[in-house]
């Protein structure tokens, strides 16, 4: 999916669809509960449970099996990035991650990413954004803001850039993994190629499994660290 930026303003693709079931983890009671009440409001999403840290997140999810996880990273007992790679290493249809952050510039959303997360918004965010983000990581797609994901993995780059050397893409992939780092999407890409939906498909599976990337958003993750996709920052 496209997004422009994780500041207000973003443009999210509307996704209609059955409704979504929603667990929100974060330790604070009032953000927890005000953003329990919102999103309950909102049309199309079903909020199934709280979480206050991340043992709790862990095992509500796994009582509960919600569609998504609105997880927080700072929080106690386990921090949001272990939760999220224990749900994603579940055996069995895990659960989708939005990671929710106070500062946009938070090293603990990239290290969540390249946990496995599928994107990632910001806690000021109005409420109908991020529950459109919300919809849009159920239906399959990734929250995906280049500018920000670029200046996060400048700040803190982690530790999977070995990953691009040594997958041996073709030039087509890299072609393809470098419009995904810009946000496009599958249908995007194709018409950017003047390809086949199918092609873009295999190829951005063919990427994936080189890489060993958890989703598109951590392949992004690793095309910034690696150097293929140079971050470009404005102002």
């Amino acid at each position: 999916m496209r997004g422009s930026d994780a500041g207000e303003g973003i443009a999210l693709p509307a996704v209609a669809g059955p409704a979504v079931t929603l667990l929100i983890a974060d330790d604070d009671d009032v953000t927890r509960s005000g953003l329990g009440m919102l999103l309950t409001a909102q049309p199309g999403i079903t909020v199934v449970g709280e979480a206050a840290d991340g043992v709790e997140a862990v095992d509500r999810a796994r009582s509960l099996r919600p569609d998504v996880v609105l997880m927080d990273v700072r929080m106690p007992r386990l921090n949001g990035i272990d939760a999220t790679r224990q749900l994603l290493a579940e055996a069995t249809d895990p659960p989708r991650i939005v990671v929710i952050t106070t500062f946009e510039n938070d090293g603990y959303v990239t290290a969540a990413l390249s946990a496995g997360a599928s994107g990632f918004v910001l806690k000021r965010l109005p409420v109908r954004q991020i529950a459109e983000a919300v919809r849009v990581v159920a239906a399959g797609e990734a929250v995906l803001f280049p500018a920000a994901l670029g200046r996060m993995v400048a700040a803190r780059p982690l530790d999977s850039a070995a990953a691009l050397p040594q997958a041996a893409l073709t030039g087509r992939e890299e072609e393809v993994l470098r419009l995904m780092s810009t946000g496009l999407s599958n249908p995007e890409i194709a018409a950017s190629l003047t390809v086949s939906l199918e092609t873009i498909k295999t190829h951005v599976g063919n990427v994936l499994t080189k890489l060993g990337a958890q989703n598109r958003t951590h392949a992004v993750v690793i095309a910034y660290e690696s150097g293929l996709v140079v971050p470009r920052f404005a102002g």
